[in-house]
């Protein structure tokens, strides 16, 4: 069952457009711009079609109920944290819904999604993040379930809230090790420069390379950014901020499907936003 789930998840091109919509998980006000409607952000999303939605549990519902056999995939979000707050709170930890897998499969998901975040001087949530991967990783083969890992490095949140860091030296050993844990897909960060993203690629071993979007950024630069990504090799995209909170998000989603399908150029690609 996991090639059939597999096939739900990836399109004809052998890529995949994931649209998450799981921030209202990490108790964080500042990500829940665009999505204060939840019932009318994953409608508006479904309709424009993109591969898949990630959702939580508690909405993932919302997804689920829409009828016919065209809407999108279903990626379970199957982890909280509280690190993305600035100032942090005292203690930090990285926990995993219950159940998580059975949940995936009660709620018909073809995917999955977990952290495996790297944090500054944090060693504790780091660890906590690899016992989650280890636990899913067997539950995940038992019931046929794919499951993608979030290897994410962090700067220092006194820079301010969700820094990504884009350093790949980092970002390459975190990746291996995702793979080395068993991941099926891996959704890893863009580097600093993205001329050097064949090497996340590489080391990946051959898993697809899915690349978050991160921080909300002008039209121009997500789409050249996707555009150069996808030419690096990576087989697509998990963007949230970037189409949710854009004014035109069903616009948004066509426009990266057209990119990451299609081959489409930046220019032909926003013609979806005209």
């Amino acid at each position: 069952m996991k090639s059939a789930r597999l096939n739900r998840l990836f399109g004809v091109s052998g890529n995949c457009f994931d649209v998450a919509i799981d921030h209202g998980m990490f108790n964080e006000r500042t990500f829940l711009a665009g999505i204060e409607d939840m019932r009318t952000a994953v409608k508006v999303i479904a309709d424009a079609a993109p591969d898949a939605i990630q959702l939580p549990p508690g909405t993932a519902p919302l997804l689920q109920a829409i009828p016919g056999k065209q809407r999108p995939a279903l990626v379970l979000r199957t982890d909280i944290a509280n690190i993305y707050g600035n100032p942090l709170p005292s203690a930090l930890f990285s926990e995993m819904i219950d159940r998580a897998v059975e949940q995936g499969v009660a709620l018909d998901a073809a995917c999955v999604v977990v952290n495996l975040l790297m944090l500054p001087n944090q060693p504790e949530v780091y660890r906590a993040c690899v016992r989650n991967v280890n636990s899913l990783k067997r539950e995940c083969e038992i019931y046929g379930m794919p499951l993608m890992v979030e290897p994410l490095v962090m700067q220092d949140n006194s820079k301010g809230a969700y820094m990504v860091d884009g350093a790949i030296d980092k970002i390459l050993p975190l990746v291996r090790q995702a793979a080395e844990l068993g991941a099926d897909i891996i959704k890893a960060d863009p580097c600093d420069n993205v001329e050097e993203y064949h090497r996340v690629v590489e080391i990946a071993q051959g898993l697809p390379v899915l690349v978050r979007g991160g921080g909300r950024v002008s039209d121009q630069e997500i789409l050249s950014r996707t555009k150069q990504l996808m030419e690096q090799g990576a087989r697509g995209i998990v963007y949230g901020r970037n189409v949710i909170q854009h004014n035109n998000p069903a616009g948004m989603t066509r426009a990266l499907m057209a990119i990451v399908h299609e081959n489409a150029s930046v220019e032909q690609a926003s013609l979806h936003l005209a």
